[in-house]
C-alpha cells in the first residue's frame, strides 16, 4: 500500500484487480477545498490510457512488477521461450503478450520482461535492433534521389519501408517502437 503522495512515474498500481502504470501525475492544491492528485494511467495489458483523480493522502494498492533481463531462445508453437540470465529458468510467454516485439526478435535477442506474480505482462526490447534485409526489390537506375522508399522483408519476416538504395543482404538498424528504418550498418 502507498498513498497518493508516494506516486511516481513508472509505478504500477493495482486498481480494481487491474494493473495500471503511472504515466504522469500532478499534485494540485486549489485555493478552496482539499488537495488532490491528477494522474494519467496506462493499462499494463491493453495499453488503454485514462485520466484519474485521487484525493490527497488516499491509499492506493501498488503491484510488485519484477523487470528481468532475459534472452529469447526459440519459438515453441504459439509461445516464445525466454531464459532468465541469472537463474537460467525458462519461461514460456504467449504470442499475445510478446505482441509487435516478435517482428524484431531473433534467437538470442536480449529483452526486459516485466513479470507480476509469475505472469509475464509485457516485453521491452532495446529501442533499436540490427537486422538483415531478407528480400527487397532492386531500386531502378536513377532512383538515387532522397525521399523514395520501398518495402523490404527483414530476416524476422517483418516488413518495413527502406530507402531505394538499400539492397537484399544488407544489415540495417530498425526502431523497435514503430518499425522505422534508421540507417545501414557497415560491416
Amino acid at each position: 500500500m502507498a498513498t497518493t503522495n508516494d506516486l511516481k512515474n513508472g509505478l504500477v498500481l493495482n486498481l480494481d484487480n487491474q494493473l495500471w502504470t503511472v504515466v504522469a501525475f500532478q499534485h494540485v492544491k486549489p485555493g478552496k477545498g482539499g488537495a488532490f492528485v491528477r494522474t494519467t494511467l496506462k493499462h499494463v495489458l491493453t495499453g488503454k490510457v485514462v485520466d484519474r483523480t485521487f484525493n490527497a493522502g488516499t491509499k492506493v494498492e501498488t503491484a510488485t512488477v519484477d523487470k528481468r533481463g532475459m534472452t529469447y531462445l526459440y519459438k515453441d508453437g504459439a509461445d516464445f521461450v525466454f531464459m532468465d540470465g541469472d537463474t537460467y529458468d525458462q519461461m514460456n510467454i504467449p504470442a499475445a503478450t510478446v505482441g509487435d516485439a516478435a517482428n524484431y526478435m531473433l534467437e538470442n535477442t536480449e529483452a526486459v520482461v516485466a513479470v507480476h506474480e509469475g505472469v509475464a505482462l509485457f516485453i521491452e526490447l532495446p529501442t533499436s535492433v540490427e537486422l538483415v534485409i531478407q528480400h527487397t526489390d532492386p531500386g531502378l537506375q536513377g532512383d538515387r534521389s532522397t525521399g523514395g522508399t520501398k518495402p523490404a522483408t527483414l530476416e524476422t519476416g517483418a516488413e518495413i519501408q527502406v530507402p531505394l538504395f538499400v539492397t537484399t543482404g544488407e544489415k540495417v538498424k530498425v526502431d523497435t517502437r514503430d518499425g522505422r528504418y534508421l540507417g545501414r550498418i557497415n560491416n
